[in-house]
Order: C-alpha cells, then structure tokens, then sequence
C-alpha cells in the first residue's frame, strides 16, 4: 500500500529569491537624475559669495581684524572712492595696456611657432625643444636677464608676459596640428592644394580646437604675469597701487587690486569662451 503522498501530485514549495530594488522610472522609461544635467551659468557665483559673506560676518564680530585683512564692505567703499576720484582709472588702464599689449604679441608668436613646427619637421625639430626648456623656467628666472638687457621699464615687462603667453597658446596650437584627421591631408593632397591654401583650409581650421584651449589658459597666465611684474619699478598700474599700499598698510585698497585682477582674469576668460563658443559653433552642427 502507497503513501497517499505518493499517489496525489501535491505542490512543492520552492522558495522565491528576494527581488532586488528597482530604481523608479521617470516618464519616458528613463532613470530619474540625481542631479541637474547643467546648472544655470549663475552657480558659478554660489562659493564665492559664501566666502564673501563668512568674510564679512568674521570681520563684523572681530574675527578678522582691519590690519590683517579689510572686510569686503570697507573694500568695496574704498574702491568706489578711488573711482570716483579718477585714481583707479589711471591706474586699470596703465595694467590692461600692459596686459594686453603683451596677449596680443605672445599669441600671435605662439601661433606663428606653432604652425612652423607644426607643418615642417625641420621647425618641429628647431622650435619644439626650445620652447619646451622655456616651459619649464619660470618667469621670475628670467626677471633678472630681462632688466639686464631690456632694462627696468615697459619693454622688460611686455617681453615676459608675451614670454609667459606664447607657451600655451603653443603648446595647445602645435599639439592640434598634429592631431588632426589624416584623412583631411591626404583629400589636400589629391585636390593638389597649394601650400598657402592648405594652411588656411585645412590646418588653421583643424587646429582651432586647440588654439582656444591655449588662449584661454594664455590670458589667466597673462595676469598672473602682470601681478609680480607690476611690483617691479612702476609708477603707475594696480600693481603700483597695491605695493604702496602695502607700505601703509592699507589692506583695503590691496583687496580692491586683487579683486580687480580677478575680475579682469574672469572676464577675458569669459570673452575667450564666447568667441569659441562662436568659431567653433560648427562642431555642433555636424554632431547633430
């Protein structure tokens, strides 16, 4: 006689596999962000008007004291001071005329040296090494040599700065040249261009990428240059203002020349990626 068990077709039990979590799905079937796919263009501006608010809150309960550091209010009185009264002015133009005379000279010997050693093994060859050694001397080596064979004014400073500007500007220019499709110099070569019409057909396009990577970086240099420099035998320019303020220690009037650095630094770099933005609009085409 049989188990009953054995005659009935009972049901096994199997147990089930815990069912792993699945993230919601938003509308459209896609996982939802954790965060924002862009911020808007004002977060930038988020971390520094918090410091600039613990800044002012630190020196308003004695935390910072006047000497060692202006609060941000008594910096922006003082600099609202100095422009109404025509000092700042004077001061601003004597630095961008300084600043962008040098830009302007270093960018274009930076992109003159890049297509010569870019197009021409015997330039790569020439150019490439020597600029690489003066990429690793800093600027201020060469302050001593500059005086001594430009001597102490305008000159000496336009040469480093051009000097300190044309590095990125090559750097970033040479290394487009080499990247570009070789595809595109081999269809040069079939329609037979000329020289002077691949250069500007093919390798001044093919190399824009790179050239704004190195405006941009050359223009934050280029300050950055003007900085120490202006801190050499000047009579006038914001570096001036800011060492005579030093000697008095007037700290507010040295905040105010380092937010005016700042602020120019930002802009030109903000000019820089507009007009990239622009040059280079169609990448974008081509993507869509």
């Amino acid at each position: 006689m049989t188990d009953r068990a054995d005659d009935l077709s009972l049901p096994v039990y199997v147990p089930e596999e815990p069912r792993r979590a699945q993230p919601s799905a938003s509308r459209g079937g896609q996982l939802p962000r954790l965060a924002p796919a862009r911020l808007p263009n004002a977060a930038i501006l988020f971390g520094p008007v918090v410091l600039v608010v613990l800044w002012e809150l630190a020196s308003t309960v004695g935390w910072i004291s006047p000497k060692f550091l202006a609060a941000p209010s008594t910096a922006l009185l003082t600099g609202f001071k100095l422009l109404v009264s025509g000092t700042l002015a004077d001061h601003f133009l004597a630095s961008a005329r300084r600043a962008y005379l040098g830009l302007g000279i270093g960018v274009a010997v930076g992109v003159a040296l890049a297509l010569a050693a870019g197009l021409s093994r015997i330039g790569d060859a020439s150019i490439d090494g020597l600029v690489q050694v003066k990429r690793a001397i800093p600027t201020l080596a060469l302050i001593p040599l500059a005086i001594l064979w430009l001597g102490i004014g305008e000159t000496m400073k336009i040469a480093l700065i051009a000097s300190s500007v044309l590095i990125p500007v090559y750097i970033n220019t040479h290394a487009a040249l080499r990247g570009i499709d070789a595809r595109y110099i081999e269809l040069a070569r079939s329609v037979r261009l000329s020289r002077a019409a691949f250069v500007r057909e093919v390798a001044l396009p093919g190399a824009l990428p790179g050239f704004f990577t190195g405006l941009r970086l050359a223009v934050t240099t280029c300050w950055a240059a003007l900085v120490v420099l202006e801190q050499i035998n000047t009579t006038e320019g914001i570096g001036y203002l800011m060492n005579r303020a030093r000697d008095y220690g007037q700290t507010d009037i040295i905040v105010v020349g380092l937010v005016i650095y700042a602020v120019l630094g930002l802009g030109s770099d903000l000019v820089v990626r507009l007009w990239e933005r622009k040059a280079l609009s169609y990448r974008k085409a081509l993507a869509s």
